[in-house]
Order: C-alpha cells, then structure tokens, then sequence
C-alpha cells in the first residue's frame, strides 16, 4: 500500500462504450431529503441519467447496486447537468440537464420503499426549452442580484449567450469577435459573466450590459451599423492568458474570498474580481480538470488538480501540498460529504469510472515486538558491507542510466559504388556545356541478424546531386535474410556539388518479447561517390587566376598514379600535371613540382578547387599508408586566400538581399490586387450598374506584375541554393586550408568546420551570415580570448539579440579575419576551456539575466584590432618565438596605463589634425581621392609601428620607476605624457610626407 495512492472508498463503472466530459458531473442533494447528505448525479454523452448514493460496502458489486438510486435514459445526449433553484415559487433543488437543442428541468423525488430493498425514486420532467442554436455549455446564478432562486445561462457553438428566467427565455446577446466557445461561469458577487474567447483572453461582462445591449435577432457584422436600439456590446475587462482555457471556476464558499480561477494547458491563474492577477502557477504536466475548495489557512484557497499521468494533486495557492495516484485520467472532480464520511473527493474518467476516495492512508494496529538486545558482530557486518560494494562495483561498471545496445546491431549495411560510369547514363540532364552526363550505380545490402518489421531504406546526397530513387520499402526480414536495393546517383544541375558523400538512413522496428509491434530504430551508413561522376579529364589550361600550393615531406608522387581514372584520357604522360574539367564549373589543374615536395592547384574558380582539393589529400594519405609511410606531413605556407573567400560570401549576401526585397515588394502587390479584386465585387455586387473606372485594367497590370514578381523570386531562390552551395565549397576549402596552415587535429578542424558552417541550408528566418558571425563571435570571446577576464566575463552572459539578416557583411569578414588571426598566433580550439576558466568575484555578481554588456572584440594584448585592407587578403604564416613570448608576458604589467593615456589623448590630437588638413582636402582633385586608402593604410602601419615603440619605452621606464620605488601616480602620469609625446611626432610624419 502506498501513501501516495489514492484509497477507494466506493467505486463504480458506468455502462459500456460511453462516453463522459467535464459538465457530466454534479455533487448535491438532489432528492432534497434534508439529511445533508450528497448524491452523486452523472450524465453520459449517449443520453444516460445515473444517480448515486454511495457508501462503504464490502462488495463491490453490492455496493454499486444499493448505491444507485436511479438511472434513466433519456432520447438526446447529456452535455452538462447543474443542481440549483430553478423552479419559481419553490426553494427545493432542481436538476437541471443540458441537452444540444434542449434544456430540460427534472424534480427528484424519492418514496419509502414498504420492504427491505428500499426506496423508489422518480424523475419528473417541470419544464423544458427547445433551443434555436446547438449548445455548448452552461452556468446558473442569481442573475441582476435576485435572490430566492436561480436562472439559468447557455452559450451556443456560434457565440450566442440566451438567458432563461425559470419557465420563459429572457434574451439573447451574441459576444464580440466569437470565433470558438470557450468555458462559462457566473461571478455572483460582482454580477458578471466570465469566458475564454479565441484570441485566448479572458472577458468579463456585466449582466447590466448585457441586458441594455442590442438584442441577438441575427448576427451583425460589427462594421455595419446597428438595426435596432441598444448598444454595443464591450466587455468590462479583459486579461490576455496566451493560451486556451480549460476551465473557469469562481468559489463562494468564503464571503471574504473574491478570486477567479482559470485553469490553462500549461498555468494556473488566479485573479481578482476586478481583473488583476492575484497569482500564477506554471505546471510541468498536462492537465485535465480541477476544482477550487475552502482551506483551513486564512486568506489561501486549495485546489484539486488532476492531470494527464492518472495523478491528483492538491495546491495550497502555489504550493504543492500532496499528490495521490489514480487508475486513471480524471475529467471532472468534486469533493462530496457522505452518510459515513465528509470530504470525499469524486472524480469521473473520460470512460465512466466513477471513484470515490481519500488520501492517506489506514491506519495500522500493528506493534512490531520487542526484540531482545544482541551485540552486534562487527567483522559479519564489515565483510557483508564489502560483497555489497563489490555487487555495485560491478552494477555500475557494467550498467547505465539508459539500457546499452547489444554489440551487434539488428542490420547490417553494406554500400557498393560501381568503379565505372552507366550505360546508358540514367541522368535526367543529358549533357551541360556539351559534355554528357555520367550517372554511377550504387548497391544497397541490408543483411538482418534478427528479426526486424517496416524496415524503410532512405537515400539523400547533397545539391545538386540526384538520385533515381529515394525511398525504398522493404519487407519484414527474419534472421539471417538480406534485401539487395540498387540506385543511380547523378548530376542534376548547372553547378558543381560542395561534397561527393551520400547518406543511407534505415528505419525499422525489432520487436520484443514486452512489445511485439516493435521497438523503433535507426540505423545510418555513408558512401562517397566517384569524383569522375562531376568532371572529366581536358588539356590543362595556359592561365589561370587562383592557385594554391601544398607542401609535403615526401617526394613528389606521380598523380597518373594517383588519379588512375584520369590518367588514360590526360594529354601529360610524365605525371607532373593534370587537368579536371568539372561538367558545370572552370578547368581545375594540379601540377606537381620536379625538384620541390610542393604540389600547385590552379583554376578561374575558387570554389571550383575544393573537390579536387579535398580529393588530393584524400588519395595522399591513402597512398602513404599503403606504402607503410607513418611520418607523412602535408601543410599549407599561405597566404590565406581571404579575399577571394570574401566574394562569396557577398554573392550570397546579396541575393539574400534581393530574396528579401521580391518577398517585400509581393506583398505589397498581394494587397494591391485583393483590394481592386474587393472593389471589383463591390462594383458587381451592386443593384445598379456603375462604370468600373479602369478597375479591371489596373487589376490585369497588378496581376501582371505580381507573375512577374513570382517568377524573378523563383528564379533569386535557384541563385541563392547555387550560391549557398559555392558558398559551402569555399568554406570547406579555407578550413582545409587553415588546417594544413597550422596543423589542427581532427577536433579542432571539427569545431572550425562546425563554426563556419553552422548550417546546411539557408531558411527565410536564419541565414548563413548571421549564425556564423555568432558562432565567430562566441569562439572569440572563449577559446580564441587571450584575456582570461573576457572568457570568465562570456559565461555570465546569458542571451543576446534575436538572428536576424545584417545590414552587411562588414562585422562578419572583420571577425573572420580576426579569427584566422588568432588562430595564426597560436590560438587553441577546443569547447573545453570555457570549464577551466575561473570566474572573478565581480563577474559572479553580474551573472543574470541582461546584467552584462556585450564585450568588446580585443586583441591578446589588450589593444582594439583595427584590420588593415591588405591584412584582409592575404594572412601571413607568423608563429611569435621563445624570447618575444618572454617579452610579452614581461609587458603585459606595464601595458594598461599607457594604452589608457594613448586612447585618451588620440581624438584631441586627431581634431587638431584635422583641422589642419582641411583646408588641404578642399584643394585636391577627385584623381588625388583615388589615392586616400592606400594612404590611409600607410598611416595606420606607421601608428602600429610606433604603437609598439611606444610600448617597448613605457616598460623600460616602468621598470626604473620600480627600482627607484616612486608612486604608481606619478607613474601613470609620466608614461602617458611620453607616450602622448611619441604619438605627436608619429603623426607628424604622415604630414610631412604627404606635403
């Protein structure tokens, strides 16, 4: 027995195959006997009355059958049923029943039975209203303030609320922008009506209002103006919840209590009479019903809750006070007081299990007895608590939180590429730029070691590439049985493909003893594709624009025998160069050097020399390997080809810009033609007949260019897939590159890859150009800071502005130059460092929420980076030596106060500076302008160098003040006019070579 169950008291299971919701439920004195004692009064969907009179029995199936004091089936279904004072010039209860097209009011009565089987009771039917509108639910009350009995409210499923005073219908109000009906209830104590509308927000409206409103004939369209006398209808308040409402409930059962209860998909709201919010609580379950009942602490109310996983909780306000299991999800709940017991909670299931309990637990009579007092052994006691340890030793060393998989996996894939090309080519493009198109054959074997049910193979390659089939559905396979599925792979496009490896996904089921449908898997294999199926071999072109240069410690390989497949059609029979001529891209050559261990790839396209690239490198290492070579090294000696890398990313940019703008301007053409097109209606709609102004040729044109628009979005959107595509070549190429560059790992290379491209597609809310520069700018200020306080300083910083399309791609070439910068230094990459780091006192005071701004990009030596335009092209191989390494972590003391000084007195000296040159610039001639940012670059490499100066003599006047054991003012201060000094002069030199 659990203390958390909840206990049954008396149970029963209404009928067969019916069906039960939240309004099917009421808790009263339905029969009006006096006693004080509750009945339990349950309707069904399929139109069946049931009430109940329960209490404790030994059998259950006795206990149900003297329990039930009624059951009558009536001829429509049962939507609500609502106890209250519904007949006038009666005080008794009545039994109120809700029915899609009628409301019918029942009188209990109950007869003194003259034998031992009890006594007999009877429904009689007092009144009932046929209804215009299907109904949705219902609430009662004592509307206007009248007091000695109750009418009775019902909302329809189109928005109509009709208002019934006993026997006769008082009126009708249809609500404001109804579009679903939502839950209902009546707030007695400040006479008004509350419900949920579509838009999610909780209205409330005066029954005054209502009343005086205009009078529900038909639904008007609220732009039109009124027909008849009265006003329109606005709510008194409205409070925004954000989601849909599953339940309203206003308690009374305090005078001093004046909340509103509303219970949502995910919270729980209480509010106040008036509107405002009292207090909210955020669930972390599904729920599905609740009921608010009198607390004994003051100034708190309690609240049942049932939930979605068969559990009851109860709230104190916000706070959990106890939780209960039950057999099933509970849809309406009530607390009850029986013959034998009081606070008995009910609660009915979507499927008519009705179950009366309490929580807790009975109480036990048992008395364990007194056991005679042993000393206890303690070398028993130690060896039994060393076979213990020993048994979860090998508990944890062999198990997991999760299950582990077997070792061998249900399927086994195997993936065969055919060595050469179809015959006939199954490539939907037969030929591009008057080279045919090829098409490759691949062999899917999926063998099963056990059995295993839906099996579906999927196949996906990268843009443009294609396949002939993509999905294939196998049939169920016993063990040992194999399937054998065959596939073309081809090009499809007008563009090469940024990678030649293609994915098997296999989905399948393997059912178990405790679930024989199957349990779910996935099981995934990769292939790569034949660098032949997008190239051909051709003569090697006479010049080319881009070249790269690989360095080995090997000699120089034959490339005949490298690209065996080329090597039979190449015009070079020495095997020093060869050509590649992609079937939709440039010519792309590889020359391998006679007396050097260097090897030159060259073309017109950049981001046509990745495949080969990649391809090169590939076939060396294998190369090497089989000839037993463990020492093979390849690197890259520069410069970085950053510029070129550049163009396309502002290609891409671009045509993101232009994909924007089409979207812009067909909306605004979308809301052009609807408007001729209601204009138009309006014109034909009418009785007499009026000339249509050119309205229909203004709307052929509008037509017109909206195609037009459609057809130019289409065609950016192909642009842009291209462009994304060359894009993904290019960055697979610069890392390559900077790989060879400084000899990063596998990891390394890993997370560089992962950073430049941080998507595999480009959507209309997230681009390539704002995820990368976020995840630059995160390595930046972690792993690639060389200031430990901007790394300690970014764990605190949590969130950031919303991604979204730049302006342009300035800030994003800035951060990726800076980072193959930092990289150049020296800079470690790795997701681990951010753990290492120690966070300073004053950052850990920072750590919420929007309390720290973003940093500022520095340098590792404190100062602001300002890229030159030629540190832009080309990046240079530096790796800083022991002794400067020395020098630097000497410096770095001395650095901050003259820095400061520098950054304080430089803006004064560059508005002198300027002033002066004004007059200069008024002078010269638009040829002379051509000529500023090579001047400009000179002045900022001349501020560097005497930057540097400056810095090597503040140190050395640093460590004399040390010596001389002067105060770090005057320190400060005689460092910061020196420096100032030394920037004067250094900015005169410009001056004077320009004059």
């Amino acid at each position: 027995m659990s203390l958390f169950k909840a206990r049954d008291w008396w149970s029963a299971t209404l009928g067969e195959g019916e069906e039960f919701d939240q309004g099917c439920l009421c808790v009263g004195d339905v029969d009006n006997s006096g006693t004080g004692h509750d009945k339990v009064v349950v309707g069904s969907y399929m139109g069946m009355l049931r009430i109940f009179s329960p209490h404790a029995s030994k059998t259950i199936e006795g206990g149900q059958a003297d329990a039930q004091l009624l059951e009558v089936q009536l001829q429509n279904a049962i939507i609500q049923v609502e106890l209250g004072k519904f007949v006038s010039c009666s005080e008794l209860l009545h039994l109120a029943v809700l029915h899609p097209r009628k409301l019918s009011v029942y009188s209990v009565s109950g007869t003194a039975g003259n034998v031992e089987h009890g006594d007999q009771y009877q429904l009689k039917l007092v009144y009932e209203h046929n209804l215009q509108r299907t109904a949705c639910n219902m609430t009662y009350g004592t509307f206007g303030g009248v007091t000695g009995h109750h009418s009775l409210c019902i909302q329809s499923m189109d928005g109509m609320l009709m208002f019934f005073e006993q026997d006769s219908y008082s009126f009708g109000r249809f609500l404001p922008g109804f579009l679903l009906p939502g839950p209902l209830t009546y707030n007695p104590r400040t006479d008004s009506f509350l419900t949920v509308s579509s838009a999610r927000e909780l209205e409330s409206y005066k029954y005054e209002t209502l009343a005086v409103a205009t009078e529900a004939e038909s639904r008007q369209d609220p732009n039109l103006p009124l027909k008849t006398g009265g006003k329109r209808l606005t709510p008194d308040w409205v409070f925004v919840l954000g989601e849909q409402a599953l339940d309203l409930c206003v308690p009374s059962f305090s005078h001093a209590s004046s909340h509103i209860f509303i219970l949502g998909e995910r919270n729980i709201y209480c509010l106040r009479d008036n509107g405002q919010i009292h207090f909210m609580k955020k669930l972390e379950f599904n729920p599905s019903c609740f009921l608010p009942y009198a607390s004994v602490t003051d100034g708190t109310t309690n609240l049942l809750l049932g939930n979605h996983t068969n559990m009851l909780l109860v709230y104190q306000d916000v706070t959990l006070k106890w939780a209960s299991q039950l057999s099933f999800i509970p849809v309406a709940v009530r607390v009850a007081n029986f013959l034998d017991v009081k606070g008995v909670v009910v609660s009915l299931s979507s499927d008519g299990q009705l179950l009366c309990s309490y929580m807790g637990t009975d109480p036990s009579f048992f008395s364990t007895p007194k056991v005679d007092a042993r000393e206890a052994d303690y070398e028993q006691v130690e060896a039994e608590m060393k076979k213990l340890q020993k048994f979860i030793r090998e508990a944890t060393r062999t198990q997991d939180i999760l299950p582990k998989t077997d070792s061998e996996d249900d399927l086994c894939i195997t993936t065969t590429v055919s060595s050469s090309m179809d015959n006939p080519s199954q490539a939907l493009i037969h030929d591009i730029n008057g080279l045919p198109v090829p098409s490759v054959t691949v062999q899917v074997k999926v063998k099963a070691s056990s059995v295993v049910k839906s099996s579906k193979l999927s196949i996906g390659v990268q843009p443009p590439l294609a396949v002939t089939q993509e999905q294939f559905v196998l049939e169920a396979m016993g063990v040992g049985s194999s399937k054998v599925v065959v596939f073309s792979a081809f090009l499809n496009g007008h563009y090469p493909p940024a990678d030649l490896t293609g994915d098997i996904t296999v989905s399948y089921s393997s059912p178990t003893e405790l679930n024989p449908k199957g349990v779910p898997k996935v099981l995934q294999s990769r292939f790569n594709l034949p660098p032949s199926l997008v190239c051909v071999a051709c003569p090697p072109p006479k010049a080319t624009k881009f070249k790269i240069t690989v360095d080995t410690n090997q000699p120089p390989v034959d490339l005949s025998s490298i690209f065996r497949e080329f090597s039979a059609k190449s015009e070079d029979k020495d095997g020093n160069s060869l050509a590649f001529q992609l079937l939709s891209g440039a010519k792309v050559t590889v020359l391998a050097s006679k007396t050097s261990q260097r090897y030159r790839i060259q073309s017109d396209s950049f981001e046509d020399m990745w495949l080969v690239v990649k391809e090169l490198v590939h076939r060396f290492d294998q190369h090497f390997s089989k000839l037993g070579i463990k020492d093979f090294k390849k690197s890259f000696s520069g410069p970085l080809p950053l510029e070129e890398y550049f163009l396309s990313v502002d290609k891409h940019f671009q045509l993101r810009v232009s994909a924007q703008k089409y979207q812009d301007l067909l909306s605004e053409r979308a809301v052009q033609f609807r408007a001729i097109q209601r204009r138009l209606l309006t014109r034909f709609k009418d009785k007499t007949p009026a000339p249509l102004q050119n309205l229909d040729t203004l709307m052929d044109a509008t037509y017109s260019q909206v195609m037009a628009l459609a057809e130019a979005a289409e065609e950016n959107r192909a642009l842009l897939e291209e462009a994304f595509v060359r894009l993904r070549s290019a960055t697979h190429l610069l890392v390559l590159l900077l790989s060879l560059w400084q000899g990063l790992t596998p990891d390394q290379t890993s997370i560089l890859e992962a950073t430049l491209l941080p998507l595999l597609q480009d959507t209309p809310q997230l681009g390539w150009e704002e995820s990368c520069d976020a995840a630059v700018s995160h390595l930046l200020r972690t792993c690639l800071s060389q200031n430990p306080k901007d790394q300690a300083t970014s764990l605190a910083q949590t969130g950031g502005s919303v991604l979204g399309l730049p302006s342009d791609t300035a800030r994003l070439k800035k951060h990726i130059t800076l980072l193959c910068e930092r990289i150049g230094k020296g800079g470690r990459l790795t997701l681990a460092s951010e753990a290492n780091v120690q966070v300073p006192a004053q950052v850990q005071n920072l750590a919420v929420p929007g309390g720290v701004e973003p940093i500022a990009e520095l340098a590792g030596d404190g100062e602001e980076i300002e890229v030159p335009q030629e540190a832009t092209k080309f990046i240079k191989k530096k790796q800083p030596s022991k002794k400067t390494k020395k020098e630097k972590e000497k410096k770095e003391v001395s650095k901050e106060p003259s820095e400061a000084s520098v950054k304080e007195e430089e803006p004064i000296k560059e508005t002198k500076k300027e002033k002066k040159e004004s007059s200069k610039e008024k002078k010269e001639s638009k040829k002379e302008s051509t000529k500023e940012p090579k001047e400009e670059a000179k002045k900022e490499s001349k501020k560097e160098s005497s930057s540097s100066k400056e810095k090597k003599e503040s140190s050395k006047e640093k460590k004399e003040k040390e010596k001389e054991k002067e105060g770090k003012e005057a320190g400060d201060k005689k460092v910061s006019r020196r420096s100032s000094v030394k920037v004067k002069e250094k900015k005169k030199e410009p001056e004077a070579a320009e004059g």
